[in-house]
């Protein structure tokens, strides 16, 4: 009867990383919304708290080295199966799977993607690395990156600030944290030098501005011929986009007659307590000298409003030809970047209006 359970409990524990990887992944994309709660980050900490704790156990010589006669046998399938290792490969892949939501909707620009794009890799392939965690160097350097980034997220949540002192300080306490409980392991089993490697590596990939400012995020950044609030809520006027553009009503192809004003409208979700100065830098495009700024305006932001903090800036006589406004904080780290293009209207506006 036992062995037929244990058969049982076998088969299915084949299909159980698929199980966990998908509901998992669906089940995250469903609850973390675009501004980051509170309830989301303790469950995020959680999972930390609860791997760190399996691989700390995992690491004893009384786990590796455990005689099955000296233990109960209601304990032996934690000992003398893949479980554990099962139940780590869990938790890495719910930390992987949060964070690449995470900083997913974060990111709004091509370098800021690829950051996410490699999340994502290691997301799929945590799958297939079960009985890699077995080992110890793997192990400790997926939790060292889960660590950090996690870190990277609660600190500027915790203090209300992006400024990028928050971004070093929490990689190098998520690192540290790592390399403490490491030394606590009697054997020091695996190399803790990976470590140090991806702390050095996010830092400079931050430098870089491939890791967005999280804990920010954008959506729906538009230009607009017009802004306008009544009633608690933003109404802009946009380019109506042509009729074989059937996925999109609107087009980021505007056109303009001398003197008009076009507007960057930006709608920012981010925590509540979170202030922040943002800006807006307006650049226009030269086959001769690349992207020349042509003005940088600053607008201030407060964080927790459930449809995100929507802040302007406008550009008077602008010029013709391409554009974009790149949406940053302070110090510089790009939110987001929209493109467009600006030409002479020659005939009957065709204009659409929205509510925000």
């Amino acid at each position: 009867m036992q062995t037929k359970m244990y058969q049982r409990v076998s088969k299915l524990a084949g299909f159980l990383p698929v199980i966990f990887f998908f509901s998992g992944f669906i089940w995250d994309a469903l609850t973390i919304g675009r501004s980051v709660a509170t309830s989301d980050l303790l469950i995020f900490t959680g999972y930390l708290f609860a791997a760190g704790m399996l691989l700390y156990i995992m690491s004893r010589p009384s786990f590796i080295l455990v005689d099955e006669t000296t233990i109960p046998k209601r304990l032996h399938w934690f000992f003398t199966t893949g479980w554990p290792y099962l139940a780590l490969q869990f938790l890495y892949g719910s930390l992987l799977s949060a964070l690449f939501i995470l900083y997913f909707k974060s990111a709004n620009h091509a370098l800021a993607f690829l950051t996410s794009i490699l999340l994502g890799v290691l997301l799929i392939a945590n799958e297939f690395l079960e009985n890699a965690y077995r080992r110890f160097t793997l192990s400790w350097a997926l939790f060292g990156l889960c660590a950090i980034l996690l870190f990277n997220f609660l600190l500027p949540f915790l203090f209300g600030s992006v400024h990028p002192i928050w971004f070093y300080l929490s990689t190098i306490l998520g690192a540290s944290l790592v390399i403490y409980l490491y030394s606590k392991t009697p054997q020091n089993l695996g190399s803790i030098l990976p470590v140090w490697l991806i702390a050095g590596v996010l830092m400079l990939a931050y430098a870089a501005d491939m890791i967005p400012p999280v804990p920010l995020v954008t959506r729906d950044v538009a230009i607009a011929y017009d802004v306008k609030k009544e009633d608690g809520n933003y109404f802009i006027i946009q380019q109506r986009g042509p009729i074989w553009q059937f996925w999109r009503k609107t087009s980021n192809h505007l056109k303009v007659v001398p003197g008009q004003r076009l507007y960057c409208f930006s709608p920012i979700f981010a925590p509540a307590g979170l202030e922040v100065r943002l800006y807006h830098r307006w650049q226009l495009y030269s086959k001769k000298n690349g992207w020349q700024t042509q003005s940088r305006i600053g607008f201030d932001l407060n964080g927790g409003r459930n449809n995100g903090y929507r802040g302007y800036t406008y550009k008077q006589n602008i010029s013709l030809g391409e554009w974009r406004v790149r949406i940053e904080t302070e110090n510089e780290k790009t939110i987001a970047v929209q493109s467009f293009t600006v030409s002479e209207e020659t005939g009957t506006p065709r204009h659409i209006r929205y509510k925000y």
